[in-house]
């Protein structure tokens, strides 16, 4: 097939061409045409499978070949669940709008508010944005979405797990209305939150799901290292780094000091190295990858913030220095090399602290991980037996009388003077007497 079949625009050809883009992916020739004949779309595809296309395309034809339904309100919102993916689809979609005169604009949290309000009030036809500042916007009227043609959700699954559902839903009824389109995609259908805000989202939706998140990534080659502690992880990232031959790598980590702190040490070795955390502000950010993209730096050491969505087909390797906490993210991960068409190696360190991860990375996957070693690193430890969980014990329970059993519970234990109190039904009656002078208390001794 190719993309001539899909009928698009002359200057969408002419571009996609001059990108030296030949025959769609799969996903790229399932969707175009349901998006193209004006459906919902629910999709699925694993990463660097060209889904930014799949949706880029079909918006822009629609908006060449149909009239707006609103001179002011953007006719396309297309949402990004992090600001790295956002800013990389507008890249995308500025290439194709670039001989056309369709106005994009990129809407990012941690940038500049007001210098955003000049931009809405613009109108562009295009706007690419992470939800939680464009629902800001909405909030305070700088700009409306009753003429909007195209709602575009990318990872809808990443922004419900990073609890943006409030936002989308007030997207949502802000744009609710019978000519909007929606297409949505996730990297699994196999989430019920997805499933459910889909229900809400989509006017009966055309479903596409080219691959499962565990299946096999036929251009990655993925090897499991034991490791002992975080001494030893250093000692195999250090060998690998001097052993393979490395175009770019990825390293991802747990925490942000890690970053920085191997970033540090790789640099004094004299390596190329970059470290890309959350804690960064959007302009630093926008910079390490942009140097990293061009290649000016070889290593980036990074949390599970640049695992998804980047389209760097460069990257040779990709190593999991800790395994991730959520098991999704893993796929994500390694998906960042072996892209188009490119061969990639996926390397992951398996110590006590990653066992659990593991596991459960291991389940995701369907299938028996074995473990890789080097020579002279071998590991000591070789995972952890799961714990044995004891049945619950019954109490036992003494054969008492009747009689005395229930005298038994009618008695209670003071913890703080250990004496037994007696049910006041058990107790005699003492009836209140004269109260005594102290001549008439010594009497009574006396007598007794």
């Amino acid at each position: 097939m190719n993309f001539k079949n899909f009928g698009l625009d002359k200057r969408l050809n002419e571009t996609i061409e001059h990108k030296g883009f030949t025959e769609p992916t799969e996903i790229q020739a399932k969707a175009i045409p349901v998006a193209m004949a004006g459906h919902d779309l629910i999709a699925s595809s694993k990463t660097g499978s060209g889904k930014t296309l799949a949706f880029i395309l079909p918006a822009i034809q629609r908006l060449s070949t149909q009239r707006a339904l609103s001179k002011k309100d953007p006719r396309v919102l297309i949402l990004a669940p992090t600001r790295e993916l956002a800013k990389q689809v507008y890249g995308q979609l500025r290439l194709f709008t670039a001989n056309t005169q369709f106005k994009a604009v990129l809407i990012l949290g941690g940038e500049n508010f007001n210098d955003q309000v000049k931009t809405l009030a613009k109108d562009p036809h295009f706007i690419v944005a992470t939800p939680g500042r464009l629902a800001d916007h909405l909030d305070q009227g700088h700009f409306y979405l009753q003429g909007l043609e195209l709602l575009i959700l990318d990872e809808a699954d990443r922004m419900l797990d990073l609890g943006f559902a409030d936002q989308l839903a007030k997207i949502n009824s802000a744009a609710d209305h019978r000519k909007r389109q929606t297409l949505l995609f996730s990297a699994t259908l196999d989430h019920a939150q997805v499933n459910e805000f889909a229900s809400d989202l989509l006017k009966s939706p055309k479903r596409i799901a080219i691959e499962h998140g565990h299946s096999e990534h036929k251009d990655i080659s993925k090897r499991f290292y034991l490791v002992d502690n975080l001494t030893h992880k250093e000692q195999l990232l250090e060998h690998f780094i001097g052993k393979e031959t490395i175009q770019q790598m990825i390293i991802f980590t747990a925490t942000r000091s890690d970053t920085e702190r191997l970033a540090t040490k790789l640099t004094e070795q004299g390596l190329s190295a970059i470290a890309l955390s959350g804690e960064l502000n959007q302009s630093q950010r926008n910079q390490i990858m942009d140097s990293f993209s061009k290649g000016r730096e070889k290593i980036l050491i990074t949390t599970d913030l640049a695992s998804r969505g980047l389209d760097l087909i460069n990257v040779s390797h990709v190593i999991n220095f800790d395994m991730p906490k959520h098991t999704e993210e893993f796929v994500h991960r390694i998906g960042r090399t072996g892209r188009a068409g490119n061969k990639g190696e996926a390397i992951s360190f398996v110590g006590p602290k990653d066992w659990l991860s593991f596991k459960n990375v291991e389940g995701f996957l369907q299938q028996q991980i074995s473990f890789d070693e080097v020579e002279g690193l071998t590991a000591k430890f070789k995972g952890l037996k799961p714990k044995k969980t004891k049945p619950p014990q019954k109490a036992k329970v003494k054969n008492v009388p009747k009689a005395q059993d229930t005298k038994a519970k009618a008695k209670r234990i003071n913890k703080k003077t250990m004496f037994t109190l007696q049910d006041a039904g058990d107790m005699p009656i003492v009836r209140k007497g004269p109260k005594l002078s102290a001549e008439e208390i010594d009497k009574q001794d006396e007598e007794n």
